[in-house]
C-alpha cells in the first residue's frame, strides 16, 4: 500500500530494512516526557526501609526483567566489587515470559560471591496501591527514587528504555557499551559510567569519581537537557507529525 510509512527504533534496524527489504524508513527511538520533571517519590523511606537499606546503606537498582540478554550477572559482578556494607543488588522487574531458570541462576550466582539480589517485580505497579490484598505498593518511579546507582550491563538492547529512564530520574548509571547504545546514544554525550562486556575494579574506581557530590550534580543535569533534546515527546512530535500529514497529501 501506498500509503504506508515504515518507522523502526534504531539505526541498525533502518539499515537492516533497507538492505533486506529496499524499504525507506524513519528512525524513532525511545522517548521520554522530559519537559516535566519527575515528581519527588513519597515512598522512599518506605520502600529502603521495607527492603532492609538503612540510611547510609548504597542503593543499587538493575531496573531491567531478568531475562539472559539483560546480562544480570555483570550488575551482581559489579556490586561484589564495590565494598559495600551489605553487597546488594536490587532487581525492578520480573522474568516476565521466559520462564525462571535465569532468575534462580543468579541468585545462586550471587550467593556464591557474596551478593544478595532482591527481587522486586511483586513489589511494583503502573500506580501505588495500598489496599491490603496487593503487595504492589510501589512504582518504578519509586525504585529509580531510592537508588543511588542504577546499573545497565546489557549485551543487546532495541534502543535502551531503561537507559532514559535513568536519564530522566538523575541518576548515575552504569552502562555495557551495546551496538545500539554506541551508535545512537553515545555520540549525543551523555556522561556515564561505560564499560566494555565485563566489570573489573577499575570500573570500581571511577563510580567513585562519578558520585562526588560536585560532579554527581553537574553530570546528571547534563544528561537530563540531552535527554530533553534527543529523546523528549516534542522530538517524538517533530518525527512522526510529517509521517502522519504525509497521508493527506
Amino acid at each position: 500500500l501506498r500509503s504506508i510509512r515504515h518507522v523502526v527504533i534504531n539505526s541498525e534496524a533502518s539499515r537492516q530494512l533497507s538492505y533486506r527489504r529496499g524499504i525507506s524508513n524513519v528512525v524513532i527511538p525511545n522517548v521520554f516526557d522530559f519537559a516535566i520533571p519527575p515528581s519527588p517519590s513519597t515512598a522512599v523511606k518506605s520502600l529502603r526501609e521495607e527492603l532492609g537499606f538503612e540510611d547510609e546503606d548504597f542503593f543499587v537498582l538493575q531496573p531491567t526483567r531478568v531475562v539472559p540478554r539483560k546480562w544480570v550477572e555483570r550488575a551482581v559482578e559489579l556490586v561484589s566489587l564495590m565494598n559495600l556494607r551489605k553487597p546488594r543488588l536490587v532487581v525492578s522487574h520480573a522474568t516476565g515470559d521466559e520462564g525462571d531458570l535465569y532468575a534462580q541462576r543468579i541468585l545462586e550466582y550471587a550467593e556464591r560471591i557474596g551478593v544478595e539480589v532482591i527481587y522486586i517485580g511483586d513489589k511494583i505497579g503502573a500506580a501505588r496501591c495500598f489496599k491490603t490484598n496487593t503487595h504492589k505498593k510501589y512504582t518504578i518511579d519509586d525504585a529509580y527514587e531510592s537508588a543511588d546507582l542504577v546499573t545497565y550491563p546489557s549485551g543487546f538492547e532495541g534502543f535502551g528504555n531503561a537507559f532514559l529512564e535513568a536519564m530522566y530520574f538523575k541518576k548515575a548509571i552504569v552502562v555495557n557499551r551495546y551496538s545500539i547504545f554506541v551508535e545512537d546514544i553515545e555520540p549525543c554525550g551523555f556522561e556515564v559510567i561505560p564499560f566494555e562486556g565485563f566489570v573489573t575494579s577499575e570500573i570500581v574506581h571511577r563510580i567513585e569519581s562519578f558520585l562526588r557530590p560536585g560532579h554527581l550534580s553537574q553530570a546528571v543535569d547534563k544528561n537530563y537537557e540531552l535527554g530533553k533534546q534527543y529523546f523528549s515527546y516534542e522530538v517524538l512530535e517533530k518525527k512522526l507529525l510529517p509521517l502522519i500529514e504525509a497521508f493527506d497529501s
